[in-house]
């Protein structure tokens, strides 16, 4: 079948390379993709955020199923715009895509349905946000409700910290709604799931590193690197997981008559009570994308559709037991300015190491040449049995590319090799 796949960064790079193997498939066109995803498929100029022009596309091209990669176009209800044009797609519906689109919703869903999660308020106002910061004191953590693209949030140490990011997020939306919360203690991890409105089946976990620089010290960003499998998720974690949140979840959004379709990655705090909810994001994480589509063996296409036709019950996702992790390269600067259009070189030859794989998340072509064209530019992965192998690959590989303006962490899983 003929398969089109929105997005243009890492994460849709993973996926076409995976796509890209299927026996289902006939060709793959990315809109608008990377020079990576035209190893894989057909780069198209499309705007995804226009509904219409993306539906005249898949009927021009016979397109029989769509898969989108980030959560914007998911938010604003493009599942449900394709599907009224008998397009198949893969992904939640609008009003199922609130579960990333707005952090409210999900605060008030695991009240109403015992869901573990942190202790939270939520406000449209300074004054109170600030009362409600200082009744409970710091270290606490301040959430804008919406779309952010992963800088919306801010664990502050301080109560001064908490105040500069409230006053930061009303000035620059001051009709926002923000979300204040417990501080969660305990060990951060992705846990991947698959749902069909009514089935759940897991997709694997993984660990990423959202600050800037080793250490995790500076600023909060999309995610510096990432590993799979994550040794602290253990199988009775997982199982708690799927039976106290993730289960209560589908079932809850079905009560409600807007039932979810797609990846579920739950952004989990492993606590001394157990898991606990940070936050639901309705897509493939990135970088942790890239690391489980290294480990997966199963179809991709099939069981994407599996999950679009509401037929996931007996099916498995099949991952590697290997280890893969990811490095991201960024531009000088990220997440605060950086230049873009700076030359990259060697990719092709830091791509020919065995068991790496090169993922373009903000490049393009200039001529012949690759220059950045984003703030996360490459993410460098690697696969092999033990963390610690793929971690020596990725940073083998690493230092092969020549890109005199970017920078990338040095201390990838540093949490999984601390001992």
């Amino acid at each position: 079948m003929n398969v089109l796949l929105l997005g243009s960064g890492g994460r849709e790079h993973a996926l076409s390379f995976t796509l890209a193997k299927s026996k289902l498939l006939s060709k793959l066109f990315v809109a608008p993709g990377n020079p990576g995803t035209a190893e894989f498929g057909e780069n198209i100029q499309l705007d995804v955020k226009d509904h219409a022009a993306v539906i005249q596309f898949c009927r021009l091209m016979k397109i029989e199923f769509v898969v989108v990669g980030p959560e914007a176009p998911l938010v604003a209800g493009l599942v449900d715009d394709l599907e009224k044009a008998g397009i198949k797609a893969f992904g939640p519906s609008r009003a199922a895509a609130q579960l990333e689109g707005s952090k409210n919703f999900v605060k008030e869903l695991c009240s109403d349905y015992t869901i573990p999660t942190a202790a939270y308020k939520s406000f449209t106002d300074v004054q109170g946000a600030k009362a409600y910061v200082m009744a409970q004191g710091a270290p606490i953590v301040v959430k804008y409700d919406g779309l952010m693209a992963g800088k919306g949030v801010t664990v502050a140490a301080t109560v001064e910290e908490a105040f500069e990011a409230i006053d930061g997020l009303f000035a620059s939306e001051p009709t926002a709604r923000i979300v204040i919360e417990e501080c969660l203690l305990g060990e951060e991890i992705s846990f991947f799931c698959l749902s069909d409105g009514f089935n759940v089946i897991p997709f694997g976990s993984a660990q990423d590193h959202k600050r800037a620089y080793d250490g995790d010290t500076g600023p909060n960003t999309g995610g510096m690197g990432a590993y799979s499998p994550a040794p602290a998720f253990t199988p009775e974690l997982q199982c708690r997981t799927l039976e106290e949140i993730i289960k209560p979840t589908v079932a809850a959004m079905q009560e409600r008559n807007t039932p979810y379709k797609g990846v579920l990655f739950a952004g989990l705090m492993l606590t001394a009570a157990g898991p606990k909810l940070i936050e639901y994001n309705v897509r493939f994480g990135d970088p942790e994308c890239q690391v489980l589509m290294m480990r997966l063996n199963s179809d991709l296409l099939d069981i994407l559709m599996a999950s679009a036709d509401g037929q996931l019950e007996g099916t498995h996702v099949d991952l590697s037991d290997n280890c893969a992790l990811t490095i991201v390269m960024a531009a000088k600067g990220y997440p605060g300015a950086y230049e873009t259009g700076t030359e990259i070189k060697n990719t092709d030859a830091a791509n020919a190491l065995p068991n790496v794989k090169i993922f373009h998340a903000g490049t393009k072509k200039q001529g012949s040449n690759l220059v950045s064209n984003g703030g996360r530019v490459l993410n460098i992965s690697a696969i092999a049995p033990t963390i610690a192998e793929a971690r020596a690959n990725a940073y083998e590989a690493a230092k092969i590319i020549d890109w005199s303006q970017g920078f990338y962490r040095k201390d990838i899983a540093w949490r999984a090799l601390k001992d």
